[in-house]
């Protein structure tokens, strides 16, 4: 029985959206039950955004992640509202390019990807979140490889599908990293 449960957080216009619903297609392509819950502040761009995400191999009883079993967190005020709800064992991906504290707590693993540094330096700006999700696949190993490809191949819409290549390079170096 495998069941993840991830919590996504950062700042609107980061892609927060996006990677979960990437994971989400994958977590299907894979014959797995999910759910993909988005929130955000009304402001949209710049404000906050947050995305709940559970795949499971057994019906999920609630959409809402309360206690995440992966946290990842694109920005401070992110890290400061969610590192609490991270479950005892679980996993927390900082990007430590924007957040540049350590986490609070001993009893959970912590994984600082300076994920917007590494966009920069590879020119891939605006890929931050898809070096983090490369980074989240090497920890979890939700899903093989080739579904999580195919999961971005769909989630890629046809008239950017020319970002489909710099956005597997960009997941390419979070899984190495």
């Amino acid at each position: 029985m495998s069941n993840y449960s991830f919590l996504l957080a950062g700042f609107g216009g980061q892609g927060i959206l996006f990677t979960g619903k990437v994971i989400a297609y994958a977590g299907m392509l894979d014959g797995k039950e999910v759910s993909w819950l988005p929130s955000y502040g009304p402001e949209m761009r710049g404000g906050t955004a947050n995305c709940s995400v559970t795949v499971s191999d057994e019906p999920i009883g609630s959409p809402l992640v309360v206690k995440p079993a992966v946290l990842v967190a694109l920005n401070l005020p992110s890290l400061d509202k969610f590192e609490a709800s991270v479950e005892a064992g679980g996993k927390v991906i900082i990007d430590s390019s924007i957040i540049d504290r350590k986490l609070n707590r001993a009893d959970v693993e912590a994984h600082y990807i300076p994920a917007t540094k590494l966009a920069s330096d590879n020119n891939l700006k605006g890929l931050a979140n898809m070096i983090v999700l490369g980074k989240l696949l090497k920890l979890t190993g939700f899903v093989d490889d080739q579904t999580f490809k195919e999961a971005l191949k769909k989630c890629v819409p046809p008239k950017k599908e020319a970002l489909l290549e710099s956005n597997l390079r960009a997941i390419e170096i979070g899984f190495s990293y």
